[in-house]
């Protein structure tokens, strides 16, 4: 594992997002050829060495051990909308193809206003059969979540689910009850000390898996099976390179009801693969191995600050010693 992870080999990039998302402009991560293709180590920076751990798992495993077989050969995705003014929410669905829309809300204390607005605006741009989905990031209480819920549900004509409105298991279960809404769990699987062992079935009605910080393929689809939901998998804002784990997950998930969040190389502006990850009629292929980065987009997009790459790659260091 240490010369597959040795960090004087890592190639650290930095690529601008279209939209500020998630609190960045700008994505930075670090790739890493090994025996079966490239991978990706890029957990936020917020995130401690122990919880960057699993990020590098899913690194090894797609570098040197591969994925279980599909089921299946294409993923439904949704549209990713940003907290974006109301045209631009509208035009991003539009354009997209996919007929599930992901609406990011909650991105200040007094978004409501314009929540209510971009999610008008995107079952404008679906029509009234198209789904839509809302991602609140676990920002607020239990009576902020029932409140704005209600609201959000109305303005939208009706949503699919509410993605982790709230922090803990024992506040999603009491939005749950008191709005009627079906209730996705993301923070509070992935975020656990053990999400094998996480009991949200009484209080969510989906699981949403990220493998990438779940430390693999094969270790989301025991936390898949332990939470005894339907799945929804869904990026951790990868470049094609990483997302190709996500699509592996997604494509080998015994069952795949719901259309998943890996639309999210659109975000980004520019990507290191010549042929990105994005949708065509809102659908994804599920690949059989990491794509290759293209040589004129690694010059691209190679980060441009010594400082950084150094602190990727001194954080890739004191990770992988954990791996061992």
């Amino acid at each position: 594992m240490s010369d597959l992870l040795d960090p004087r080999s890592a190639f650290v990039y930095a690529i601008p997002l279209r939209n500020r998302f998630r609190g960045i402009t700008v994505r930075e991560g670090v790739l890493i050829e090994g025996p079966l293709g490239w991978g990706e180590f890029c957990p936020f920076a917020e995130y401690d060495d122990r919880e960057a751990a699993g990020w590098l798992a899913t690194t090894v495993e797609q570098i040197s051990v591969g994925w279980p077989a599909p089921v299946r050969d294409r993923i439904p995705v949704n549209c990713i909308v940003p907290a974006v003014d109301p045209e631009r929410a509208y035009a991003i669905v539009a354009e997209s193809g996919c007929r599930t829309a992901k609406v990011k809300i909650a991105d200040h204390p007094g978004s409501l206003t314009e929540d209510l607005a971009r999610v008008e605006a995107v079952r404008a741009a679906l029509g009234p059969e198209g789904a839509i989905r809302v991602d609140a990031n676990a920002v607020w209480d239990v009576e902020t979540a029932v409140h704005h819920i209600q609201k959000i549900e109305h303005a939208a004509g009706g949503l699919e689910y509410v993605e982790q409105p709230c922090r803990d298991i024992e506040e999603l279960a009491a939005v749950r009850r008191r709005t009627g809404v079906r209730i996705a769990a993301d923070e509070s699987i992935r975020r656990a000390g053990d999400p094998l062992r996480v009991d949200v079935a009484a209080a969510a009605d989906i699981a949403v898996l990220k493998c990438t910080p779940l430390g693999g393929v094969r270790r989301a689809l025991k936390v898949a099976e332990a939470t005894g939901l339907p799945c929804v998998v869904s990026s951790a804002l990868e470049t094609s390179v990483g997302l190709s784990a996500q699509l592996a997950l997604a494509g080998a998930l015994p069952e795949l009801d719901f259309a998943c969040g890996l639309g999210t190389v659109k975000l980004f502006d520019g990507d290191v693969v010549a042929e990105s990850s994005r949708p065509v009629d809102g659908f994804l292929p599920v690949p059989k191995a990491p794509p290759t980065p293209d040589p004129a987009l690694l010059r691209r997009f190679r980060h441009p600050d010594p400082d950084r790459t150094a602190w990727w790659r001194t954080r890739l260091e004191r990770v992988r010693l954990l791996l061992r």
